[in-house]
């Protein structure tokens, strides 16, 4: 599996391009939606020369492209009524990380009175595989905007996530083919008392994902955590430890959903969650992409579903005997 489309909204908001007003000459307000109706994904193409505005101001030397874009984005809305943004390649993402967007949209903090969302990386695989993009220290967003609700980042190569405190952060999406130990252990060590989504693509250790269960035992006691509702640990070649672990969190208690899907999970882990603290409480559970067999099905299912629990066990996509098992998302 790959990533192969670009979001089509975020925020709750319907995802509005800015190539077709930014490459031209002067923008009329009146023709764009309203800054505040929509989430704005700013995007170069490294490998198309941008015609760009016809004059370019003299503060702008030295400027990357991205950054370019953004300034007269920031010239042509209202920045102060933006609630999204969402930044697409920023060049040629595997060589250069995302520190320029990241920097530019920190230095804009003043202007960008009613942001609530922004999203690092929205790239799919024709532009980069997850795994080469270079992401950056996306905590610095966090430390900018204390009204932030939402943060998504995709990409674990120089992924950075530093121990913070953010008291309105409420969704946190973070999407890799392998998350370094040291940005688990980041989020595991923040306080979020708002966050209710969480949701993490551990990845493999061939692209970087080296995290023990160890390094989320914070995540899962839930006590930097206690408006947590829905939890996402997937993704992971070390599915069955993290679902032994999962089996006696005591986070899972006040969970209304859990996903731990798109993973190398096999009977082991299964069986480590049917033995377990009960899960009956759930309304959703997420184990898609297994390498369960039909019986360990079956049992999930009489278990877990006479309770009403939304149960999604198909093996979505994984193949092959154990020398070939894979994360759903890798390279």
């Amino acid at each position: 599996m790959a990533i192969y489309d670009h979001m089509a909204e975020f925020h709750g908001l319907p995802i509005s391009d800015c190539e077709d007003f930014l490459d031209g000459g002067p923008v009329d307000p009146a023709s764009l939606p309203a800054p505040g109706a929509v989430a704005w994904r700013l995007r170069v193409d490294p490998f198309e020369e941008s015609a760009g505005p016809p004059d370019v101001p003299e503060e702008w030397a030295g400027w990357g492209e991205w950054r370019k874009r953004f300034a007269r984005f920031l010239d042509a809305v209202d920045p102060g009524g933006v609630r999204a943004l969402v930044v697409g390649e920023w060049g040629e993402a595997y060589e250069t990380d995302a520190g320029e967007p990241i920097e530019a949209i920190v230095e804009a903090r003043g202007r960008l009175a009613s942001l609530r969302a922004v999203f690092v990386g929205d790239i799919v695989m024709e532009e980069a595989e997850i795994s080469w993009i270079q992401q950056g220290r996306v905590t610095d967003l966090l430390a900018a905007f204390p009204a932030l609700e939402e943060l998504g980042a995709r990409g674990g190569s120089e992924l950075r996530f530093e121990e913070v405190r953010h008291a309105g952060l409420r969704r946190l999406v973070v999407e890799t083919g392998g998350m370094p130990a040291g940005a688990v252990r980041g989020v595991a060590g923040s306080e979020f008392p708002a966050l209710a989504h969480l949701d993490l693509w551990l990845g493999t250790p061939n692209y970087g994902g080296d995290a023990s269960v160890d390094d989320l035992a914070p995540i899962l006691s839930g006590e930097r955590l206690p408006a947590l509702r829905h939890l996402a640990l997937r993704n992971s070649e070390i599915q069955d430890a993290v679902c032994a672990a999962v089996a006696s969190a005591p986070v899972v208690a006040r969970l209304d959903s859990l996903d731990l899907s798109m993973g190398v999970l096999t009977d082991e882990g299964a069986s480590a969650l049917l033995t377990g603290q009960p899960l009956t409480h759930l309304r959703r559970l997420d184990l898609s992409h297994n390498y369960l067999s039909e019986e360990m099905r079956a049992r999930l299912r009489e278990t877990l579903e006479p309770a009403g629990v939304e149960l999604t066990v198909d093996a979505g996509g994984a193949k092959g005997d154990e020398r070939w098992r894979f994360v759903a998302v890798g390279e």
